[in-house]
């Protein structure tokens, strides 16, 4: 509004239907955000472009609309040349610590976590973290070929066999409302877990990739510990020849299948 310090004023110098006319074409209270974090960071420089994408992303997942919501992240990805799954990302990251703290949830105090009972590689505990980040922050993409191919019993850790029950047994299939489920869990073990898994970085670049080679790597394991206890069976002497024939059968197409994916 220029030429008036006031709405008052600008109706009584250029008249209501002017005033009219400016409300109509403002923008949204969101855009005005985003245009104020414009001027105050430096978006040429990879730094000031980070910080930026944090200070949106504050502003978005204040946003209750869901459609509104994505709107605003295709117009902010596109116009400031920022990756949407980053924006979508670093928004669900937002959102989750907005309604854990409304539960006063990370408030909570945490307990010392007891080392699981058998110790667990970095690489496994990586990669389940990964698959319950993807279903958090790409719910949508990724839980009907998660859960078709990976169960329960595969996480190794039971603080992620206990996330990822959650996850899949939540009875309204959005990525709000899983947000919205994980939040009111007052396990703190859990949340703890919960909140280092959405605060890391995994360096995904495609999403469907990521999925698809994880997918990968649990049926390759699965093939190759049946060829393993398969091996077993064959090795005890304990078959009839019917048994040790079929085995052998099983065990040249599990030997056919790993090589298909090498």
């Amino acid at each position: 509004m220029e030429g008036a310090k006031d709405p008052d004023e600008y109706i009584i110098k250029y008249g209501s239907e002017r005033f009219k006319l400016l409300a109509k074409n403002a923008i949204s209270l969101v855009e005005f955000k985003v245009k104020m974090l414009k001027n105050k960071y430096d978006l040429d420089n990879a730094t000031d472009k980070v910080r930026f994408l944090k200070e949106i992303t504050k502003v978005l997942s204040e946003v209750e609309n869901n459609i509104e919501r994505e709107i605003y992240i295709d117009k902010i990805a596109e116009q400031y040349n920022i990756s949407k799954e980053a924006i979508f990302g670093e928004v669900n990251k937002q959102m989750y610590k907005n309604q854990a703290s409304n539960n006063n949830i990370l408030s909570k105090p945490v307990h010392n976590v007891d080392k699981p009972k058998e110790q667990v590689s970095e690489a496994i505990i990586k990669r389940e973290n990964m698959i319950l980040y993807l279903l958090i922050n790409h719910y949508e993409e990724s839980i009907v070929d998660m859960t078709s191919n990976i169960v329960k019993e595969d996480f190794k850790l039971e603080v992620n066999q206990k996330i990822f029950e959650a996850i899949t047994e939540a009875k309204e299939r959005d990525k709000d409302r899983i947000l919205q489920v994980l939040s009111n869990i007052e396990d703190t073990t859990i949340q703890s877990q919960i909140s280092e898994i959405m605060l890391s970085d995994y360096g995904i670049t495609s999403v469907a990739k990521c999925i698809e080679d994880i997918i990968l790597i649990y049926t390759k394991e699965r093939l190759n510990n049946r060829k393993f206890d398969i091996i077993k069976e064959l090795e005890s002497g304990n078959l009839s020849k019917e048994e040790a024939s079929m085995l052998e059968i099983e065990l040249n197409n599990i030997i056919i299948e790993l090589a298909k994916i090498k």
